[in-house]
């Protein structure tokens, strides 16, 4: 027989279940801005019936409601595609970061920029070619090389900087990370602590993914969750998290890298002592930001090693203004010395003789102070492929060497200098504008002999400065009258010309066969489309994650329209059912004390 006072239990169980779920509601209000938040609600189950005997067999009346328990709203599918979307999201922010700052090292919008350098310096060499005898012309030149130095040097001096703040950068996101692992196992422990009872610890479990979101920002991830509610945090194949275990991120030793002028770090596992190398997030961008970087210093070091050595080599084929011109240099053994000045380097030591590999991306600096370095000139003959025979001039660069030494980078970039003779007081006069020549000799009265004289032409001629201004804005294949003439080192021509076709191999260039500015106005270009290329990736990545974000707000997300509705529902239940208990008490009232007084 169904107690008299079960309808009371029931209504009971009602106004215990809808304060529940309006305590629930007031929790997801409170917390509708906070990060990371789900929305939670009360999984309410109706209790097992009691059967009733009736007229016609059993009946099942229902005793009430109960609360099963409060679950989170939570789409795994979507927070899976956050993690690895947000990953490559941050990547990408990352390298557009690093992008401006590189844009912002060359500076090409404004006078101060590499592109007016490059400008001034090709016109201090025309006006030179245009006037070689003006001093003024000479001294333009030499001011508006060492604003392209120091341009190089200044540019390199920046990228360096910017590369040793990405170290430091990944050493904070290094700690960062550390700290996230070590409250991901933190968590990991309270949450199987709390529901060991069976209970769902709710908010532990929106802290937890909270740092997963973060996590996801810096590396690449999957997450695993056991048995026991734990997560497993994987990346690249290592457990940066296993339940209440964790693996700790270090910054190895600095390692010196001559070459870039800093020090190079890895990230290894403490615990395991292998290398860690993230393959998505903000710390695979760092490292990836820092192998662009030293890229562009590359390209820098391949400018300045192309002054020093190609420069040079067409700088060395010419003569100044200083000096006389008469019996320069003759094929019967007699050499004037006091002649103009030619031979010098414009860049680096005048002792320092530098050419360039290509297979190592070096310059080679032989320097010759044991002894004096002594420079004669000569002519070649070769035979073209038609059967011409030509007479070239070829400067001779004898001397002892004393020591040599390979050049990387910025080491090239260093070494960038205007030759100290020729800064120094009146050295402007040893600026080679001018061209050698041979001539054949004749007698007094004009019969041509059977020797040659090798002579620079006129003191105003600057054909040799029209052919190192070409080295600026032409290609190779347009300024080859910069290698028809000849350089001897050491008993060894540096320019090859075949006696077959009339073919010219000349020495590696480090720029190849472009020109200089054409090369700088080359990596600009490549440096805008790249950073416009990563611009379009992260603003294409930022709208994909935009609509995962809003797929997982959808679901997790408090919507104050809904939760004011259930309030209303919850708190109409609660009034229901507490009205619903009093009607049963007074007919219980009225059953107790007023049932047997009639007829009395």
């Amino acid at each position: 027989m169904r107690s008299t006072f079960a309808g009371l239990n029931t209504m009971v169980r009602g106004i215990f279940a809808n304060q529940l779920s309006l305590d629930t509601v007031g929790h997801n209000i409170t917390n509708a801005s906070t990060e990371g938040y789900s929305r939670q609600s009360v999984n309410l189950a109706p209790t097992r019936g009691q059967n009733i005997n009736s007229l016609y067999g059993e009946v099942m009346v229902g005793t009430g409601v109960d609360s099963m328990s409060i679950e989170r709203a939570r789409d795994i599918f979507a927070d899976k595609s956050y993690w690895q979307e947000t990953a490559t999201q941050n990547y990408y922010k990352t390298a557009q970061k690093n992008y401006d700052k590189i844009e912002s090292i060359f500076k090409d919008t404004d006078s101060t920029g590499m592109k007016n350098t490059l400008a001034e310096f090709y016109k201090a060499w025309d006006d030179l070619s245009t006037h070689a005898s003006t001093n003024t012309n000479r001294v333009s030149v030499v001011e508006k090389s060492n604003v392209l130095a120091d341009k190089l040097k200044t540019s390199a001096q920046q990228i360096q900087n910017q590369m040793v703040n990405q170290y430091d950068d990944m050493r904070s996101t290094v700690k960062t990370l550390n700290d996230y692992t070590d409250q991901m196992v933190a968590l990991n422990k309270s949450i199987m602590a709390a529901e060991a009872t069976g209970a769902s610890a709710n908010d532990l479990r929106d802290q937890r993914d909270l740092i997963v979101d973060k996590m996801s920002e810096i590396v690449n991830l999957n997450v695993y969750e056991d048995d026991k509610g734990m997560y497993s945090v994987v990346s690249n194949g290592l457990s940066l998290v296993n339940g209440v275990s964790r693996l700790t991120l270090e910054m190895s030793d600095p390692v010196a890298n001559k070459k870039y002028g800093i020090n190079d770090y890895s990230i290894n596992i403490k615990e395991a002592g292998i290398a860690y190398i993230p393959t998505n997030g903000s710390l695979r961008g760092q490292m990836d930001a820092i192998d662009e970087n030293k890229t562009y210093m590359d390209k820098l070091s391949n400018m300045a090693a192309f002054l020093l050595t190609t420069f040079n080599q067409a700088h060395q084929q010419g003569a100044g203004i200083d000096g006389t011109d008469s019996s320069f240099g003759k094929d019967d053994g007699t050499t004037n010395y006091k002649g103009p000045s030619y031979g010098h380097n414009f860049w680096g030591d005048d002792n320092t003789y530098y050419t360039y590999d290509a297979k190592t991306g070096s310059v080679t600096a032989k320097n010759y102070t044991l002894g004096s370095v002594t420079r004669d000139v000569d002519y070649t003959t070769y035979t073209k492929a038609d059967g011409t025979k030509v007479n070239t001039p070829r400067v001779k660069i004898i001397g002892k060497q004393a020591s040599e030494e390979t050049l990387q980078g910025v080491q090239i970039i260093n070494k960038l200098a205007v030759n100290t003779i020729i800064t120094a007081p009146g050295g402007t006069s040893k600026i080679a504008a001018r061209s050698l020549s041979v001539n054949q000799d004749t007698d007094a009265n004009g019969a041509l002999q059977n020797t040659y004289t090798v002579k620079p032409n006129g003191s105003g001629d600057g054909e040799n400065a029209t052919n190192i201004k070409g080295l600026i804005n032409l290609d190779s294949t347009n300024s080859l009258t910069l290698v028809t003439a000849g350089i001897q080192v050491d008993g060894k021509d540096l320019v090859t010309i075949s006696t077959q076709d009339g073919s010219v191999t000349v020495p590696d260039r480090s720029i190849s066969d472009t020109s200089i500015n054409a090369y700088y106005s080359s990596m600009i270009q490549k440096l805008g489309s790249d950073s416009e290329s990563v611009d379009d990736m992260e603003s294409a990545q930022g709208d994909l994650v935009n609509q995962i974000v809003a797929w997982r707000n959808s679901t997790q997300g408090v919507d104050w329209n809904e939760e004011l509705t259930n309030m209303i529902q919850f708190q109409k239940g609660y009034s229901a059912s507490s009205r619903c208990l009093t009607t049963m008490d007074e007919m219980l009232d009225r059953l107790i004390n007023s049932t047997g007084t009639v007829g009395r």
